[in-house]
């Protein structure tokens, strides 16, 4: 892990960080989504940003610039994205550090879609290790 932590900070996501976190969410790949299925209005976007849906929730900032967003969600669910070009900088080790040690708790989960081989990588690294895949049956495809 490369020492960039003098030059990344994390800061506490406010409303007046919608347009970044769209723009980030517009960069995902939807096919390593597992909290949506389809893209959300900027509207239903800034609505989620106020409601608030984590724990905690921050921006990433890297030598100044904002680089991406990590959380934690109500059920201790690590979550984190970097805008496009950034990965293996360091950037997102770090932040999974900082964020465990300003919110240490008792064990941290990650739900990552199992397409997302890079996240899976990621999270092994900092030894996870894999609890479950979860499959679901719709009502509306379940006949018998």
């Amino acid at each position: 892990m490369k020492n960039i932590k003098g030059n990344l900070r994390l800061k506490k996501v406010t409303k007046g960080d919608s347009h970044f976190l769209y723009d980030l969410l517009l960069e995902r790949n939807p096919i390593v989504n597992i909290s949506h299925k389809k893209m959300p209005t900027y509207e239903e976007h800034v609505k989620f940003v106020g409601s608030p849906p984590y724990s905690k929730w921050y921006i990433i900032f890297y030598s100044g610039k904002e680089c991406g967003s990590i959380y934690l969600s109500k059920t201790d669910e690590i979550g984190i994205f970097l805008k496009k070009g950034l990965a293996k900088k360091g950037i997102g080790s770090n932040a999974l550090k900082i964020l465990m040690k300003e919110n240490p708790r008792r064990r941290y989960l990650a739900n990552i879609n199992p397409k997302n081989k890079n996240s899976i990588r990621f999270f092994k690294k900092h030894h996870f290790k894999l609890l479950q895949h979860t499959y679901e049956l719709s009502k509306n495809r379940y006949k018998m």
